[in-house]
Order: C-alpha cells, then structure tokens, then sequence
C-alpha cells in the first residue's frame, strides 16, 4: 500500500474508533481496537503490545454488575418496563445434569473466559456467541444460569414480552437499545425464545420490518465483542433463519434426557424423600418421555402433597406412577409393572396401579427369573 493510502487508511480507522467511543460503545472500541492489535501485529509489533495491553486492562478494569447498571437498563417508552432482568450473584437451586458431550461444551466455553488471558496474548478471542437449541424443558436455560454462575458474571435475560411492541419501529429500536447495553457491560447476556426475533426472512408471514431487524441480529452477532458472552435459546430451530446457524461460534443441541439421565434427575430431584431406594428405578421407568422440567414438577408436585396432605412418600410415589402409567406404550407399563413388584408389593397392588394382568406380570417375572438362572 502506497504511503497515501497508509495515511487515508490511518485516518478511516482513527475517525470510526472516535465514532465509536463518542456513541459509548465500549464493547465496540474494545473489539476496533483489537483487530488493529491484530492487523498491525507485523509491521508495528510494539504498538500492536501497547494496544493489546490496554483492551487487557481495560476488560478487567470492567465493572461487574451493580445498582447503578441495573438502573442503566433501557426501557419501554410505552410501557417503562426494563427490556432485560438482570441477576447476580446467580444461584443455582440444583447442580444439573447433562450428557458429557453437553457438559463438555458448556465446559469449554467457562474454560476459554477464565483462560482469557492465555489467549489475548496468542491473538485469539474468548468464544462470543452460543446457540442453544431442543425441545423445552431441557436445560437450555439452566445451562445459560450455570455458565453465569462459574464465570461469576451478570446473567442479563432479554425481556421479550417487553421488547416486542404494538409499534414495528419500537419493537426496532427496542433491540438495538438493549443489544447496545449488553455489549457494553461484561456479563453473560441470554435471548431466549431467539426464534421469536429470529425467523426465516423467507417466512411469507412476516413483513418487512421484521425481517429487516432479522438482518440488524445477524450483525449485532457478528459484531459481539469479545469482553462478552451472548447466548441465545431456541425451541424451534427450524423456525430460524438459515442465516443465523453460521454466526455462531458454538452450538449445542439439548436432546430429551436418556434412561440414564432419567434416573440421575430422578434421583437428584427424589434426595431423601424416600428411604426405598427401588422407587428410584420405578421412577425412571414412570418418567420415561419427561424432559428435566417435567421431571423436576411431578418429584415437587408429590413432595408437596406428601406434606399438605400427611401421606406418607410411599403412598405418594404409588399415586405419581399410577397416574404416569396410562401414558406409556404397552411395553412400558409391562417394564414399569415390573420394577414395581421388585419393590415387593403384591400383584394385586401392581395391577392397581398399572393396569397390567396379574397374571401377565407372574409370567414376566417367572421368565426374567429362568433368564437370571441360565445366566
């Protein structure tokens, strides 16, 4: 490049990072300011050091989540409502269970921020964007909580009933003002129900300015900086632009839990209540089909009933699984009838609670016991 051209290039980069700082994105100059570290890495590695150093400093000069940010949210001009609930310090009820392959991805997103300073100084960013994706009550949203909570960072959740105005331009100006915010403060900044702001631009549904503020996400992506961690959460993935997949610098599919991650929810959610550890296999048996939500509410639901209305858990687990019973295939409540007898009620009893012949359910055992034997 020319000297000429050196200078029109010094001063397009000097005049866009004071526009930048000007509007307060701080994000932003954070990130313009990185890719000049990066791009004049050869010729002037020691401006290059110098700017470096100072997005390092600046990051952890940042300031944690606090009263006055939290009253820095934007709102609704109409409604006054925050466009985003803010939570820190974020407690977790429960530690969770996911399959490794999920836990391993969540893993490696909190390593990479808390290494974050290892990969400054190889010129490499911290992951920025996340997709979840899988049907509800899975653990998308947990996931987004338990990331906030090891990283010890804000966990921002855009409001969307807030966001989504009677007035198109609003509904605009409302994204861009929260996306904005977000950007600017170190925290771990969650869109749920992303298929909402998100959708086809094909969609023949959607008109035009929803399907441009599609196009204003898919930069805001994009552009993330680097000091931040957005995550975005979908039931519906294949409402989703196919546009918006490749934004992402990771992607995680939450599926419905297997037999084992029935039994460890089970188990996790059941704790003391009950001595008998044989309900924990007729449990899982019971909530074959359940996401982790659904799970976690039928274990409450009967733990609550147990106490208002003096039973005992053994009483209440029978009337869990009996009313779980009608729902299962044939072979299901056969498997189920099973796992109850092993927990030494009568056929009588098993019958009464899953429907299943006493007979067929002697004839089971009889079998299983012969298999036993052989083996």
């Amino acid at each position: 490049m020319s000297r000429v051209g050196e200078s029109e290039q010094l001063i397009r980069e000097l005049v866009q990072l004071a526009r930048l700082a000007l509007a307060g994105k701080n994000g932003d100059v954070q990130l313009f300011v990185r890719r000049l570290a990066n791009r004049y890495k050869q010729e002037f590695p020691q401006v290059s050091n110098e700017l470096g150093e100072l997005v390092r400093r600046t990051r952890g000069a940042s300031s944690i989540l606090r009263g006055a940010v939290v009253d820095a949210i934007p709102v609704d001009l109409d409604s006054r409502l925050q466009l985003a609930r803010p939570e820190y310090p974020v407690y977790l009820d429960v530690e969770p269970h996911w399959p490794a392959a999920i836990r391993q991805s969540l893993q490696q997103i909190v390593i990479e921020r808390k290494m974050e300073a290892e990969l400054t100084s190889e010129n490499l960013d911290p992951t920025r964007t996340a997709l979840f994706t899988g049907p509800p009550g899975v653990g998308k949203t947990l996931a987004a909580r338990w990331v906030a909570r090891e990283l010890d960072r804000p966990l921002i959740v855009l409001d969307l009933a807030a966001v989504m105005s009677s007035f198109l331009g609003r509904t605009g100006n409302n994204i861009r003002n929260i996306i904005d915010y977000a950007k600017g403060v170190r925290c771990v900044f969650l869109v749920d129900e992303f298929d909402a702001l998100a959708k086809r631009r094909d969609d023949p549904v959607e008109i035009g300015e929803l399907k441009r503020l599609v196009t204003v996400l898919m930069q805001e992506v994009d552009q993330w900086p680097p000091s931040g961690l957005l995550i975005a959460a979908t039931n519906h993935k294949g409402l989703l632009d196919p546009a918006v997949w490749r934004r992402f610098e990771a992607l995680v599919e939450f599926g419905m839990p297997s037999e084992e991650d029935v039994r460890a929810a089970v188990e996790l959610y059941l704790g003391n209540f009950c001595k008998d550890q044989g309900w924990t296999a007729v449990l899982t048996r019971a909530l074959q089909g359940l996401s982790y939500a659904e799970i976690e509410s039928e274990i409450l639901r009967a733990k609550r009933q147990a106490v208002t209305r003096g039973e005992s858990s053994d009483l209440t687990l029978r009337n869990l699984v009996k009313g779980r019973a009608n729902s299962l295939s044939r072979s299901g409540r056969r498997d189920l009838a099973l796992s109850i007898a092993d927990v030494g009620l009568s056929q009588r009893e098993v019958h009464n609670i899953t429907g299943v012949s006493r007979d067929t359910v002697r004839k089971y055992r009889e079998s299983r016991s012969k298999q036993d034997g052989g083996n």
